[in-house]
């Protein structure tokens, strides 16, 4: 059996870490990054929507159910934020999977609960976009730029009763897995398991990675 048959085998399996939402893959050059996704796997992603205020926007691909992937970067259409944009872009040299979302059942729940083990996920936030068809999609969510600084362990999102990004019809690359590498692992893994989820972790340089089933076969992102 070849890599390219055993990954795909796996397919079969549940790749998603429980409660996944999306993976955040940020860089500081949104059409470039986009471009070169659809140049290494034949899938196209699409317009996601801008964030007023943020100075960002974003191109979305389905992960496959109810996870998906956010490109997000500069939006040449906004002037710049009053604000740093999210997710550190203002400072990346280079796309990067920065950080990943989990979507609790119940997210003040879940926030009360991590802070009874230590760990405060921040404050709890409202936003909205609108998609190019112009549906409205409004959320809560705790900032990643208050998270764990690693990116490793999620920030946790609501959306409220609007329609998910996956309601719409999104091209798809099937998640094949999502692991990192951190100095710390086993202080990362017990925040991660406190908000009800888990990461497969290894001790090395920090890294979060993720691979896709394609049509050009499986892809990673770092």
């Amino acid at each position: 059996m070849n890599v390219y048959t055993r990954v795909r085998s796996l397919a079969g399996m549940n790749a998603h870490p429980a409660l996944l939402d999306h993976i955040v893959l940020a860089t500081p050059d949104l059409e470039a990054t986009v471009a070169d996704f659809a140049r290494r796997t034949g899938v196209h992603p699409v317009p996601g929507g801008a964030h007023p205020d943020r100075g960002t926007r974003n191109y979305l691909v389905s992960l496959g159910g109810s996870g998906y992937l956010e490109i997000i970067g500069p939006d040449a259409d906004q002037p710049e934020p009053p604000r740093p944009r999210p997710f550190g872009i203002d400072r990346l040299t280079g796309p990067r999977t920065v950080t990943w979302a989990i979507s609790p059942p119940d997210l003040d729940k879940a926030v009360a609960d991590a802070h009874a083990v230590g760990y405060d996920p921040g404050p709890v936030s409202p936003m909205s976009r609108r998609r190019p068809d112009g549906t409205l999609l409004t959320w809560r969510l705790t900032s990643a730029d208050t998270a764990h600084p690693s990116g490793l362990v999620p920030f946790l999102i609501d959306w409220t009763g609007s329609a998910h990004p996956t309601e719409a019809a999104l091209p798809r690359t099937p998640l094949l897995d999502l692991s990192a590498r951190t100095p710390d692992p086993d202080g990362v893994r017990a925040l991660v398991l406190a908000l009800g989820t888990a990461l497969p972790l290894d001790t090395g340089p920090l890294r979060l990675s993720f691979t896709v089933d394609t049509p050009r076969g499986p892809v990673t992102f770092t």
